[in-house]
């Protein structure tokens, strides 16, 4: 029986194989109702095999998977009207208008038009309501992808790769439609490899490489635990690389496009060496992201 005290999504030893290719390898997670969790990795990872065994389109060869108290798999129809899945080759009918196709998803779940015409409204495509789908953009079409995903307005919604065809508005508008559904307490569990994205908006993120994860936290808790400092950009002329080596605080140097970078864990000592000898004009810095993390961790398992 389902109950509100039951996570989300729970993941106990799942593996599963592909001939000699183990693309998840003994992968456990919990997801708490109402999370924003990403699943991030390099292609080949096992991000999308993995989603795809949570969502039970995907048999696991072994391990178990239970979402919203259900086992997903094999079909279970008392499931579907709880979850909404947006893949990255969504299933579309090319020959309805955007309006017509979403209708038609929503009679799927028993809903009128008007549940359509919300959904539509929630990823900003009223004004091509009835533009055909096989004349529409790809970004429209990867909008109208996840308005099929959220017409039924489930409980835990899965998104594979979401803003991999988007502009940087649109990309931006998905961002704050989806810390709208958060704070409505939806689930959401996604895909993607854009690192500031899933910076910006995960609870946490789960690091997948060659099927397993080798780290899962908030990006503020992996970035803090991280050793990968900060970094101090000085004009070249300004300093010579020699110079900047010898500064106190400063851990390495190196030099790019016209730029002297410099490597620290102790930035105010760098920055009071820097200002006895050299002009701070143009001067910046860095902090550390949730990208040098990921780079660092995929760098040291490859």
């Amino acid at each position: 029986m389902q109950t509100d005290m039951e996570p989300a999504v729970e993941v106990e030893g799942l593996s599963k194989s592909y001939g000699k290719v183990r693309a998840v390898d003994d992968v456990s997670l919990t997801v708490p109702r109402g999370e924003f969790i990403g699943l991030l990795g390099p292609n080949g990872a096992g991000k999308t095999t993995l989603i795809e065994l949570i969502e039970g389109l995907r048999m696991p060869d072994a391990g178990t998977v239970t979402v919203l108290g259900h086992r997903p798999h094999p079909r279970n129809r008392a499931l579907l009207p709880l979850i909404g899945v947006q893949t990255q080759k969504s299933a579309f009918f090319p020959h309805l208008t955007a309006i017509e196709h979403l209708e038609t998803v929503a009679a799927f779940y028993g809903l009128d038009r008007q549940a359509a015409q919300r959904a539509l409204a929630q990823v900003g495509l009223t004004a091509s309501a009835d533009a055909r789908v096989a004349r529409v953009s790809g970004g429209q079409r990867q909008r109208l992808a996840i308005a099929s995903a959220l017409v039924h307005q489930p409980e835990v919604i899965f998104l594979d790769e979401p803003t991999g065809a988007l502009d940087p508005q649109a990309r931006r508008d998905l961002w704050t439609m989806l810390r709208q559904l958060k704070s409505a307490g939806k689930t959401i569990v996604y895909t993607t490899h854009h690192l500031d994205e899933a910076e910006a908006l995960c609870d946490r993120v789960a690091i997948l490489h060659h099927g397993r994860i080798v780290a899962l936290d908030s990006p503020r808790a992996l970035i803090s635990r991280a050793a990968v400092g900060t970094q101090v950009l000085v004009p070249m002329g300004q300093l010579a690389p020699e110079q900047a080596s010898r500064l106190d605080g400063v851990d390495s140097v190196t030099v790019e496009n016209g730029t002297l970078t410099l490597h620290t864990q102790h930035l105010t000592r760098v920055l009071a060496a820097l200002g006895t000898g050299a002009d701070l004009d143009g001067v910046q810095t860095r902090t550390a992201t949730l990208e040098d993390v990921y780079l660092e961790l995929i760098g040291a398992q490859s």
